[in-house]
């Protein structure tokens, strides 16, 4: 959904998106499971969810067994997708509206994933390990990080490279399958958001997370250790405040100071000059190269943790599978904290920082971090709020101290703005543990829900241990437990209350007031007890509770493909500009090639490809029986897909495919692409303007020697 900017529109393609889907599932109850699916998305959505669920039931009783209960749609948090495919109006805002087209894609992708992974179900052994991953990641907003306790904060203290502002641990659940020993998938969590694509960028990636399954999944091609359709999960932690422009927020301005530490704000006192850096922010690529560097810094430690468990598995033990889930109302929910004192959340609301932004993406006008309200913003603002919704007395004393911009939480006309009704969700097999949370969780509220349900789950645990084996103790009695998300419904931001009196963006967007994540704690707590081995059903939802699906009454104002043309005198798919067939090409050149194109629109090519790069292979024999293999397509981070409309009313379009050469490793060149010949491909499909009808063609470059 990129940065919420309506000028932020897509171009093109750098690497296919994917779900990729991981069912776990007991031996002695197979009717005891769960899928977690990892969605190259920026979180997972309520309507989404409800039409996988709807989906998977349609495909027969062999399916019955996934439901609400089990199945958690998380996202990798890319901010380099389409957008307009989530089910409440705010986020549609800034998409003219909701997408059906890419809403359906997403859904379509999931149920496949499911399927794919349901018939290869087949028993094997999980191990699990931590590792660290240093340089990937950095705290974002540590004014509001240092709210929290020091004595608290000190406990995560390890070292300068790990001082505990964000988590430096990656969790891996390796999957391997009884029969020949193969392993068949891992399954990560780590905190980093996905804003390593800059505001600026147009083209379709799964940021650093997409990037680093990518690389995994490639290195363990053709390993004997691996089977061919090895899957690799890489899904998000408790990143709300975490960031990979690991060189921190400078000012991009006459100063080249270092953004306020208070406010992230420049001389001016203004944040949109207020950018963090990656590791490349020099190279001027839409932050492409940054984004590659730090997938690459998570999936190297990644893979030395697989290598190590491929040799020195540490198995989860214990047959049980167990996993619950249940909607709940934060609007006016009344608990009671840990320390006695009676607490409520709020209806939804977004404060004044919320439009701020971050250093990863500043907001526009004159909004500010941490200071930002009525009275350090434009007038217009306080009129646009009450046009809106003006905020109760009531709402604002709840939300307190957050200034309340958008009180979203009370706006259902035409229909919901934000949640309300939120997902509380978690996995158990063995004394693995995964917490799904609907938000971002910031790094210090992470490891307090986490550190809530492990020692809730370490009893659950101890009793499970003693029943079955009659002992407990040992490696396999200490509870692992991780969060992952935004999962099932995003809810936005998840904060301690400390944080939360800071009002930063993280605090402002933090929809359900000051106890936000107490109750997260208290509703996950309450629904724990499904966890043990005694309990033998999932609790049962009220239809009452569940949230709206939207879908059917969004609005949306994106225009339609009318048609494709292509100019005078050429045919879809003709070569503009092409190819420099006449001199050789050198590993490291940019080799690129213009067609007449059509709207990608027209067939978004759902397990297919826009793009390919082909090598001749000869035939030394019989030369009659070379033929042109594919050794790249638009999954491969090197070739990238451009489209761009020329004439909107002659319908009109040019694609351009490039093949970065220098963005390929020594290894995948001696092993998948060498010196030869090649050539580039574009597939496409037009639309005719009298009946609509979708027409494939194909686009060839001219042959060139690559050496």
């Amino acid at each position: 959904m990129g940065y919420a900017d309506p000028k932020q529109l897509g171009t093109g393609l750098r690497q296919r998106l994917y779900s990729r889907a991981f069912i776990v599932g007991g031996i002695e109850r197979p009717q005891d499971r769960f899928v977690y699916l990892v969605l190259d998305t920026q979180s997972g959505d309520t309507a989404v969810r409800y039409s996988i669920i709807k989906a998977l039931k349609e495909l027969g009783p062999k399916y019955a067994v996934y439901g609400h209960h089990n199945i958690a749609v998380t996202g990798t948090h890319s901010h380099a997708g389409p957008g307009g495919w989530l089910n409440y109006l705010l986020p549609q805002l800034t998409s003219k509206g909701f997408d059906r087209q890419g809403y359906q894609a997403i859904v379509d992708g999931a149920v496949l994933s499911i399927r794919k992974a349901h018939e290869s179900l087949q028993p094997g052994y999980l191990s699990a390990g931590t590792t660290k991953v240093f340089g990937a990641n950095i705290n974002r907003s540590l004014f509001s990080y240092l709210a929290n306790p020091e004595a608290e904060r000190m406990k995560y203290f390890k070292s300068k490279d790990e001082d505990g502002s964000v988590e430096k641990d990656l969790t891996m659940l390796k999957f391997q399958r009884a029969s020949d020993g193969k392993n068949i998938g891992v399954l990560t969590w780590f905190p980093v958001h996905g804003t390593s694509m800059l505001g600026n960028n147009t083209v379709v990636t799964g940021d650093n997370k997409g990037v680093a399954a990518w690389l995994f999944e490639k290195s363990v091609r053709g390993d004997s250790s691996a089977a061919e359709d090895f899957v690799a999960g890489f899904s998000q932690a408790n990143m709300g405040d975490v960031s990979p422009n690991v060189l921190g927020a400078w000012c991009e301005d006459e100063s080249g100071s270092q953004c306020s530490f208070k406010n992230s704000t420049c001389s001016n006192g203004k944040s949109q000059a207020c950018h963090g850096r990656g590791p490349a922010f020099k190279v001027h690529d839409d932050g492409a190269s940054s984004c590659f560097e730090i997938g690459r810094r998570q999936f190297e430690p990644a893979k030395q943790l697989y290598d190590h468990l491929v040799n020195n598995p540490s198995p989860v033990r214990g047959p049980w599978v167990k996993a619950f889930h249940t909607f709940h109302d934060m609007a006016n929910f009344t608990f009671v904290l840990p320390d006695g004192r009676s607490a409520r959340t709020c209806p939804a609301a977004l404060g004044y920082s919320f439009a701020a932004g971050t250093t990863d993406g500043p907001g526009a006008f004159d909004f500010t971090q941490h200071n930002g309200n009525e009275n350090t913003t434009m007038p217009i603002w306080k009129v646009v709020r009450y046009f809106i919704k003006a905020p109760g007395e009531e709402q604002k004393a709840c939300q307190h101290p957050k200034p309340i911009l958008l009180d979203v939480g009370e706006i259902f006309r035409p229909y919901d703005w934000s949640p309300n009704i939120v997902d509380v969700q978690v996995f158990r097999v063995g004394q693995f543990a995964i917490v799904v949370s609907p938000g971002e969780a910031t790094t210090m509220a992470g490891r307090r829900w986490k550190e809530a349900v492990g020692k809730s789950f370490k009893r659950i645990l101890d009793q499970d241990m003693e029943q079955t084996y009659g002992y407990t103790g040992g490696p396999s009695s200490n509870p692992i437990v991780v969060l992952g998300g935004p999962a099932n419904t995003y809810t936005h931001y998840i904060t301690t209350e400390e944080e939360y009196q800071i009002q930063r963006y993280e605090g402002a967007s933090t929809l359900y007031g000051p106890h936000t994540l107490n109750a997260y704690i208290n509703v996950t707590l309450s629904f724990l007890p499904y966890l043990s081995s005694e309990s033998t059903s999932p609790p049962v939802h009220d239809e009452k509770s569940f949230p709206p699906d939207n879908t059917d009454r969004s609005l949306s104002f994106i225009p339609a493909v009318v048609r494709d043309a292509p100019p005078l005198f050429k045919s879809f798919g003709d070569s503009l500009v092409d190819v420099d067939s006449t001199r050789g090409y050198h590993r490291g050149d940019t080799i690129r090639a213009v067609f007449v194109g059509a709207n990608p629109r027209n067939n978004l090519r759902l397990e297919g490809t826009y793009a390919a790069v082909e090598k001749l292979f000869v035939d030394q024999v019989n030369p009659q029986k070379s033929e042109w293999r594919t050794v790249r397509n638009d999954e491969d981070w090197s070739l990238i897909y451009s489209w761009k409309r020329k004439n909107s009313v002659m319908g009109t379009s040019e694609v351009e495919i490039t093949w970065e050469t220098g963005e390929e490793t020594d290894e995948w060149w001696d092993k998948e692409l060498g010196p030869g010949v090649y050539r580039l491909k574009y597939y496409g499909d037009s639309k005719s303007l009298f009946g609509g009808k979708i027409q494939e063609f194909e686009g060839v470059s001219g042959a060139f020697t690559l050496v």
